[in-house]
């Protein structure tokens, strides 16, 4: 019920509004006298949503992201709309999905007329600031009154630091291999103190290339637990290794954060939110539409407002942020653009549900794909549009330690049926997988028939979300950006730089 009313909702305003205006001044207001909570949202790059303490992972160590959960609310099923870097924070800042973005393919930015709910907070009187990783184009960042982009070339410590604090950030900034959460602190502190604030604190980590000795500890091989479709050797568990050290050195940051807001007195009246951009940059994860790649940590600590220790499984998708927090925020009135709906009923109890279904998305990401997803609570289905290309990990996870070990055993025959998938061609045009009791998603239940109630539903429901939101599929395949076996790039390729679908919106 609840999904048909959202439907019609999405469809009416596609209908009426096409692309979201920028010059369009939103009718919104805010009593700042009755409304002072704060916002943070803190996205990991690449981060599996169980590789953390809070998901019951069993050795990888990760207290502040834990303590976030155990203070506040810890989502079971909550999703991003694409395992993808840039169209998955373009789809979080936009509150729409990254077809309807303009900016769906890697590193394509958000259009410059392309409206945000950040936007909305900073016209209702909030100062609103980004630091870490942007990946969203310049345009984007008129939406902040400050912008601290990444520079993972070197960083400057900032004043005011304690001891503490500058040892650990100069422990952890040493390599060119940098966290891209050294302006945190620094962001937090130049605040102005009369007015409510919003900040985006994007993360390097754990995105790749990795490094060793990058904390104190390192995680020993030994202590990594590897999903049952990556093989068990010697090399993937030290590639997983030093991707259990990127979290952690994540978490650290994290935990900064949250010591800042105490000695400030701002823990009480600020909503932090931590959550991943996408699935872990291994094969299979990154870039698919498997939970693996599109199932998020979603915490939420906000003691004004969440009882400590809630857990709910109510699903939540990524474009939902937006909306939650201009409720949140008392703004009077939400974009028409967007496409998510609040989860704040959730918030206040944990057994209510505000949707039905969530959606994922393929494009291009190195290699050209185009496939799309659909989750209930309990069931996955999945159209793979390109089902004659195989299933290439990304062209970081396809160079790494982890790919060419998996290689290795093809070639000498020692790689397992199962563990074979990102080799296999063409893959089945349909996928169906039953979450519940299986998932790693390991068992494709398409051909039986016990399930197809549950196929014709899920049919019908992407059908009618692809239909609302006006999703196409391009009229041209995007040429592959390097060779799928070698990683190198492919001579002579010319990548399109102005996304050629943005003419079919209306401005």
């Amino acid at each position: 019920m609840i999904c048909k009313t959202v439907r019609l909702i999405i469809l009416l305003v596609t209908i009426a509004g096409g692309m979201p205006n920028l010059k369009a001044g939103p009718a919104i207001s805010l009593d700042l006298r009755k409304t002072r909570t704060n916002f943070i949202v803190i996205i990991a790059d690449d981060m599996a949503w169980d590789d953390c303490g809070a998901y019951g992972h069993p050795t990888l160590k990760t207290p502040n992201i834990d303590r976030l959960a155990a203070e506040g609310i810890r989502f079971n099923n909550a999703f991003v709309t694409a395992s993808s870097c840039s169209p998955s924070r373009a789809s979080m800042i936009t509150g729409r999905y990254p077809h309807a973005t303009g900016a769906e393919q890697l590193h394509w930015p958000l259009p410059r007329n392309m409206n945000t709910w950040v936007n909305w907070l900073r016209q209702s009187g909030y100062w609103t600031a980004a630091a870490g990783k942007w990946h969203l184009g310049n345009a984007a960042k008129r939406h902040f009154d400050l912008v601290a982009e990444a520079d993972t070339r070197g960083f400057q410590l900032p004043t005011g630091v304690s001891a503490e604090e500058a040892a650990l950030m100069k422990q952890m900034t040493a390599k060119k291999n940098a966290s891209g959460c050294e302006d945190w602190l620094k962001v937090l502190r130049s605040r102005p103190q009369n007015k409510p604030f919003f900040l985006w604190l994007a993360a390097l980590d754990p995105h790749r290339d990795y490094e060793d000795g990058i904390i104190p500890t390192p995680t020993r091989p030994q202590d990594v637990v590897l999903p049952p479709y990556i093989p068990d050797h010697p090399e993937v568990r030290k590639d997983f290794a030093r991707y259990y050290d990127e979290i952690r050195r994540l978490d650290s940051y994290v935990g900064l954060v949250l010591n800042e807001l105490e000695e400030e007195g701002l823990a009480n009246d600020t909503c932090v939110l931590f959550l991943s951009d996408n699935g872990r940059p291994f094969p299979r994860d990154k870039t698919t539409v498997y939970d693996s790649g599109v199932k998020t940590p979603f915490v939420i600590r906000w003691p004004k407002g969440i009882k400590p220790g809630t857990v709910t499984d109510s699903l939540v998708s990524s474009i939902d942020i937006g909306p939650t927090i201009l409720k949140l925020a008392g703004v009077r009135g939400q974009p028409g653009w967007v496409q998510g709906v609040s989860f704040d009923p959730v918030l206040k109890d944990s057994t209510k549900s505000v949707r039905d279904h969530v959606f994922a998305e393929r494009h291009w990401h190195d290699f050209e794909c185009f496939g799309r997803a659909v989750r209930d609570g309990r069931y996955k289905y999945i159209r793979n549009y390109y089902f004659d290309l195989p299933l290439t990990p990304p062209a970081d996870a396809l160079r790494s330690s982890t790919y060419r070990a998996m290689q290795s055993l093809r070639d000498e025959g020692m790689l397992a049926g199962g563990k074979q998938f990102s080799f296999k061609s063409p893959r089945p045009y349909e996928e169906l997988y039953d979450t519940q009791s299986d998932p790693h998603e390991m068992r494709n239940l398409i051909n039986n028939p016990r399930y197809l109630s549950v196929l014709r539903e899920l049919r019908v429901a992407m059908e009618d979300w692809r239909s609302a939101t006006r999703d196409i599929l391009p009229a041209k395949r995007t040429e592959d950006e390097f060779d799928r076996e070698t990683g190198a790039p492919q001579p002579n390729r010319i990548r399109p730089r102005v996304p050629p679908r943005r003419a079919q919106y209306s401005y």
